[in-house]
């Protein structure tokens, strides 16, 4: 039986652990995000993301289907949008959509996706980050578990979204982005590492990226740069996580 997909039609759609709009949100779906589905119950519909692998349930009417060949199709050139917030024109009328989002790479204003035509309605900036002048981008943004967007975000969300900038594909969750990478003393450490953190039982529940000057940018309470010591981060002198490892990618 073939596969059957689709892609995000809204700027931010909320991904759920069951099919009620009470369930908690495990993650979140950006516009042009393609996902492949696998059950369809009354509203809602339960799909598995295609660039990570991430699983849980969405409004059925946030998406709009895609055939295979419609997908390699939007695949072939794909970028992610760096701007904050950038208004579109839809089928369905104007709409906005988030840093994060996936469009074109090339710098026409048109495109597709599917059946669909889109359209930007003003020029995109053209600003060259670093990885450290990206992630300060979100600064102060606020913390939402399962968020991936500009206007709420979780730790490994935020992460994710900074290394997916650089064509580092990285998984959704803290643990699951330990997984990757090589492991480096705390005395090696560079700007752009991974340093991950654990509970009492061991667990890595928390992530952040290391910065020059013994900093660490990360999402906690919202994003913010505390101080990264061989023990664990401080914030104001306070430790608040204690560090398990460090990753560079």
């Amino acid at each position: 039986m073939s596969k059957k997909y689709a892609f995000c039609k809204v700027s931010i759609s909320p991904l759920r652990r069951e099919y009620s709009d009470a369930s908690e949100m495990v993650s979140q779906l950006l516009f042009g995000e393609i996902v492949e589905i696998f059950e369809v119950t009354n509203n809602w519909t339960k799909i598995i993301t295609y660039f990570d692998n991430y699983e849980g349930w969405t409004d059925t009417k946030h998406l709009i289907s895609l055939s295979e060949k419609e997908v390699s199709r939007f695949l072939d050139g794909l970028s992610i949008e760096t701007e904050l917030i950038r208004d579109i024109q839809t089928p369905w009328g104007k709409q906005i959509i988030t840093r994060g989002a996936f469009v074109p790479i090339d710098s026409s204003l048109d495109f597709k996706i599917g059946q669909n035509n889109f359209s930007f309605l003003e020029e995109k900036q053209e600003i060259t980050y670093s990885l450290e002048s990206f992630a300060k981008s979100y600064l102060n943004t606020p913390y939402l578990w399962g968020g991936k967007s500009p206007f709420g975000i979780d730790c490994s969300g935020f992460t994710q979204q900074v290394f997916r900038h650089f064509d580092k594909k990285i998984p959704r969750d803290a643990y699951q982005q330990a997984e990757h990478g090589l492991e480096i003393d705390f005395e090696d450490k560079l700007e752009g590492d991974l340093a991950f953190f654990s509970n009492t039982a061991g667990k890595i529940t928390h992530v952040g990226i290391i910065l020059n000057d013994s900093q660490i940018i990360h999402a906690s309470g919202q994003v913010k740069i505390d101080t990264l010591k061989k023990d664990g981060i401080y914030s104001r002198e306070n430790k608040t996580h204690d560090l398990c490892l460090i990753k560079r990618l």
